[in-house]
């Protein structure tokens, strides 16, 4: 399960919003606060980039399915798109195009096609890149 942004959010709520009883006071308590803090700084970096990081995924994806669609017949044509700037509605349509840019993997590995096997490769490589969330350095104990 990938939890959403907004369900993230609504867990740090709900986890700060009452006050634990006495025996959870102490190091639980920094434990729990250090883990709410690091989630929080987490989405935020979501929050900033995330809709960008999916417009651009499924640009990538709807590219390289195109580009093949003459030698496998595999087409993004068929998946909707949208204008939704909403991290829901893109997660939608990327999903979509995930699962085809799978099929397309797949028959890419059985006929032994290199050359875009390789260019499948590099999109994820960048698909991760566009998805990366910064850790900060964190205190040792």
């Amino acid at each position: 399960m990938t939890p959403s942004l907004p369900d993230i959010l609504v867990g740090n709520f709900l986890c700060m919003a009452d006050p634990g009883p006495p025996e959870q006071q102490g190091e639980f308590m920094a434990g729990k606060v250090g883990v709410v803090a690091l989630l929080s700084l987490l989405a935020a970096q979501e929050a900033e980039r995330g809709a960008a990081a999916r417009a651009a995924e499924n640009a990538a994806i709807r590219a390289i399915l195109d580009e093949a669609a003459g030698d496998y017949g595999i087409s993004a044509g068929d998946i909707p798109s949208t204008d939704d700037m909403a991290l829901a509605a893109l997660d939608l349509v990327n999903a979509a195009l995930r699962r085809a840019l799978i099929g397309l993997h797949e028959a890419v590995e059985a006929r032994g096609d290199t050359a875009r096997h390789h260019a499948i490769l590099r999109l994820y490589a960048r698909m991760a890149d566009l998805r990366r969330l910064d850790m900060p350095p964190l205190p040792g104990r």
